[in-house]
């Protein structure tokens, strides 16, 4: 018999793994650089350099994850 938290788990593996997925796809691609006055860092890291941190999707989906089953069990014993 299931587990109610397997298929939660199984979702939010999979979240966690889309992001790990996308983010080494990122690493791989070509970088052409022709000196170091020519490197600019893109506009979306410069306003937001948090956003784009892999680790810091993975923490917070996680937490959220936590959060919610630590409130489900916190409800169902009131």
């Amino acid at each position: 018999m299931m587990d109610i938290w397997t298929i939660p788990v199984v979702v939010v593996i999979v979240i966690i793994t889309v992001i790990a997925w996308k983010s080494v796809r990122n690493w791989n691609a070509p970088v052409v650089r022709l000196n170091e006055k020519d490197q600019s860092i893109p506009e979306v890291i410069e306003d937001h350099p948090f956003t784009v941190n892999p680790i810091i999707w993975v923490i917070g989906i996680a937490s959220l994850f936590i959060l919610f089953v630590i409130f489900y069990y916190w409800a169902s014993s009131a």
